[in-house]
This record gives structure tokens, sequence and C-alpha cells, in this order.
């Protein structure tokens, strides 16, 4: 199964980090999602995210080499964090139609508190190619071998289990868009989960 455990933090030499400095840093990530979310990464600055987490401009310098570096380290974070959440909640399923609700679900909830991941993961289309890659291939890495186990279990029809995760995975993120953030919303309406789990169910049972 794929690790979703957060590696250690380390500083910008590598050094793995204190629980003081592991807590900046954390400041620093959640204030680079702020800025980047509101001024977009070119008119985002080092300054501007210091100040957004309140520390000395210096001290930016002991976590990040720099403003591209802190960016694809947001990527990271936020894929790490939404596979965890969908994750836990899909473990919860009886069957695979259900761990795929619970996991719709969850990545709905996750992305109406971190709105922010919609345009970070669409800013790195121009500013890192390489982190949008990895911010899909790893979403669709677990959920490829769970479709491939609910397969070999009976759970699911006679689907390609990468094909299936990319048009599941396009779904929900399309859905989210619509219905969380264009509306600013914190759920997706019980009419939208209920076609959803329509949709699910006609895909998983392909014959």
């Amino acid at each position: 199964m794929t690790d979703l455990a957060a590696p250690l933090p380390t500083g910008a030499d590598g050094k793995e980090l204190t629980r003081r400095g592991a807590a900046t840093r954390s400041r620093l990530l959640e204030a680079a999602e702020q800025v980047f979310a509101e001024l977009g990464y070119h008119d985002a600055s080092i300054v501007k995210i210091t100040e957004a987490a309140g520390v000395a401009q210096g001290t930016f310098y002991l976590y990040f080499a720099g403003k591209k570096e802190i960016f694809e380290e947001l990527v990271r974070d936020l894929n790490r964090r939404v596979r965890h959440a969908m994750k836990e909640a899909s473990s919860q399923g009886r069957t695979r139609v259900e761990a795929e609700l619970l996991g719709f679900e969850a990545y709905f909830r996750f992305t109406a508190e971190h709105t922010a991941l919609y345009r970070i993961i669409r800013q790195a289309e121009f500013v890192s190619p390489k982190m949008l890659r990895y911010h899909y291939d790893k979403l669709a890495e677990g959920y490829v071998e769970a479709l491939r186990d609910a397969k070999q279990r009976g759970e699911a029809g006679d689907i390609d289990p990468e094909i299936t995760a990319y048009a599941l995975m396009g779904m929900g993120e399309l859905i989210g868009m619509r219905w969380i953030l264009w509306n600013e919303a914190a759920r997706v309406p019980k009419a939208v989960v209920a076609e959803i789990g329509r949709i699910v169910r006609c895909v998983l049972e392909a014959k």
C-alpha cells in the first residue's frame, strides 16, 4: 500500500528539524498556501510569505532555498494531506462502492477547507510542470491499486483500473470545482452526491 506518512521535516540544509523548527516550517507552508492562492505565484513574494507567517525574512532561508522550492513543497504537502484524508475515510467502507463514496466526501471536505488546492495545482502547470504530474500520479497510485484489488475481490466488473481511476479523479475534481469552489460552499448538494453514487455504481459494475 502507498505510504502516506509525512517524511521527517528538514531544513534547507537537509538536516532534521527540532520540534520548534518543524512548527516554523509548517507556519511558512500555511502562509504560502494563503499567499499563492490570493496573489498567484508571480505576484507572491518571500516577503509576503514571511509576513503572513509572522517570521523574519532571513528565517525563511533556514527552511527553503527560494520561492519555487516552497511552492513545490506546498504541492507535496497538500497532496499528502488530501490523500491521507481520502484514504482514512474510504477505509471505513464495507464495499468498494461505499469506499468510493466516502473517499469523494472526504475529498470535498478537504477542498472546502483548502480551496487553495485548486488554484495552486493549476499554477503548477506553469510554475513547475513536474509537480503537476507528481500531484496526479500520487493521487492515482493508491487509487489504481485499490481498484485492482476490488476487481480481484469481485467488487468491480471488467474495468481497467488505471483508466477508471483517472476518470473518477476527473469527475471528483470538476464536481468539487463546480459545487464547492465556485459556489463557495462547505459541501456538495445531496442531489449531486446521489448522482455521484449512481455514476460510480455504473462504472464499477461495467461488464
